[in-house]
């Protein structure tokens, strides 16, 4: 077996020593085995399944004596501490993603130079599938990692009389005018739904029916563009875009997700206004949620929402 192969499937720990040129110590977290939901398929939905890390971190030697102090070298703890947060941040699909991003977290220590990360899922079969990167600090573009404040929009829940109603297009101008992002959420459309003796399918299937009347909405008032992904919010808040919420991904990818039915559109809502920051939520032709942030509620018949 040539070295090349060895070293392939070989601990992160002895690929580090073998790829270095620059004398380092390294930290080591081994085997480390938590369970979490994580996956693109859809048997991977709705069940946690055991994923081991390994990590190797490379530091360069301190200089001076350690005097046993903690607070001079990089604790394994902020490497567990960098898994859990990016365990809790949001539902992955792929463990490339989670790979890299528990990487960048652990390279903002000062003290980190180099970074590697295996990750396994031990319950796919009678194996280990995996996969396993390098970042070092010089490879990592920092201005990326810069805190970017996130903006705080506005959401507005519609009912479906206000999805209806004549003024709609002058209540989206005035909302669009206003001093924060704009983004619409909406209910099932008032029709039958499809009625599955599954838990996990009924909940997809209201959420769906959620997005067809997004759509709907969408159809009167082009400026507005729907939208499913924190990613693509992000985007169009920071462009000016106005946004038709898509419930279906947000809400089965979060880690904490809603109590409330997809059935209990305003509930969904408050959840989705408090998730995304909101400075406030404004309810039209409904009834106020219990919320954590300012709530308005304006009536169907209302021309004006100053």
């Amino acid at each position: 077996m040539t070295d090349d192969i060895r070293l392939a499937f070989a601990h992160p720990s002895e690929r580090a020593e073998a790829s270095s040129q620059t004398p380092c110590d390294r930290i080591s977290l081994r085997d480390y085995v938590v369970e979490v939901e994580i996956g693109a398929f859809q048997q991977e939905r709705g069940k946690l399944q055991r994923v081991r890390f390994n990590v190797v971190v490379e530091v360069l030697p301190l200089s001076g004596p350690i005097d046993d102090d903690v607070d001079r070298i990089l604790s394994y703890d902020k490497v567990t501490e960098a898994i859990g947060i990016e365990l809790e941040a949001e539902r992955l699909n792929l463990l490339e993603t989670l790979a890299a991003r528990v990487a960048e977290r652990i390279l903002l220590e000062p003290q980190a130079e180099r970074v590697f990360v295996r990750i396994e899922k031990l319950d796919r079969g009678p194996f280990a599938l995996g996969v396993e990167i390098v970042r070092s600090r010089d490879g990592v573009h920092l201005a990326g990692q810069d805190h970017v404040e996130a903006p705080h929009p506005r959401v507005v829940y519609l009912s479906n009389a206000a999805v209806a109603a004549p003024h709609l297009g002058d209540w989206i101008d005035q909302l669009a005018a206003m001093d924060a992002p704009l983004i619409l959420c909406v209910g099932a459309a008032e029709l039958p739904a499809p009625q599955a003796g599954n838990a996990l399918a009924q909940r997809r299937i209201d959420l769906l029916a959620i997005e067809q009347n997004a759509w709907t909405l969408a159809a009167r008032d082009r400026r507005c563009k729907v939208v499913g992904t924190r990613t693509e919010l992000d985007w169009a808040m920071k462009n000016g875009q106005i946004c038709i919420w898509a419930p279906s991904k947000i809400v089965l990818d979060a880690v904490d997700g809603p109590s409330a039915s997809p059935r209990d559109a305003v509930a969904l809502v408050a959840w989705f206004a408090a998730e995304m920051e909101a400075m406030e939520l404004l309810v039209i032709g409904d009834d106020a949620p219990e919320a954590a942030m300012p709530v308005r509620v304006a009536d169907v018949s209302a021309t004006s929402l100053q």
